[in-house]
């Protein structure tokens, strides 16, 4: 057998939520209609200097600012909780499910293959890293994670090195669609490069976080 339907299951990682800044809309009005009605009802004698209104203006500027970027800062922690070194840390060793090259040493390769709806058969197409093809698989229609053994048809195992799959979809024998397959890999390093956490995966390949819709232990 070179698939096997696994019964293993992914849980997915927990994607922080920011919280959205504060309108200061209303209180901005406010602001305005307190300034209209100071100079309605100011002394015609004794009138408010123009300087006065614009440096109440920059004042509630300032303030409003203040709390836009206090929001903003808040946000930005809310979402690097996720990213400090200890959180960090808890990706390495995990695997990732992500649409990426993997890398095979004779371990079977845990896959997530999605067929299109309506097809009425499937193929595993299995490539190299530099994108020849080694192997086509008939694939179930239901969905379901399956085990890739990494062996040709005569049972002899496929040298080391990163594989690609693809899942093609049929439908009376016409290819209706065409898509990269899912698969698990692990984590060995973990990155934060210009605010965004990348994923090192077991072969060297970089994999942005937010690209991975599940997380498991290994298996």
């Amino acid at each position: 057998m070179v698939l096997a339907v696994s019964t293993a299951s992914a849980a997915s990682s927990p994607i922080p939520s920011a919280a959205k800044p504060a309108a200061l809309t209303s209180d901005f009005e406010t602001f305005l209609r307190m300034l209209t009605a100071q100079a309605r009802f100011q002394d015609p004698l004794e009138p408010i200097d123009s300087t006065e209104y614009a440096a109440q203006l920059a004042q509630f500027s300032m303030v409003e600012q203040q709390v836009l970027t206090n929001d903003t800062l808040q946000a930005l922690l809310a979402h690097m909780g996720l990213q400090n070194p200890a959180s960090l840390a808890a990706w390495v060793g995990m695997e990732a499910r992500v649409v990426a090259p993997v890398a095979f040493d004779g371990r079977p390769v845990t896959i997530a293959p999605e067929v299109a709806p309506g097809a009425s058969a499937a193929t595993l197409v299995v490539r190299t890293e530099s994108g020849s093809e080694v192997q086509r698989l008939r694939l179930p229609l239901q969905p379901g994670t399956l085990e890739w053994a990494g062996v040709d048809d005569s049972g002899r195992p496929f040298p080391a090195g990163i594989y690609r799959f693809e899942v093609e979809s049929l439908s009376n024998g016409t290819v209706i669609r065409t898509e990269p397959v899912a698969v698990y890999a692990r984590v060995t390093e973990t990155q934060l490069r210009e605010g965004a956490v990348v994923l090192i995966l077991e072969g060297g390949q970089a994999v942005p976080a937010e690209a991975a819709t599940g997380l498991r232990e290994p298996v």
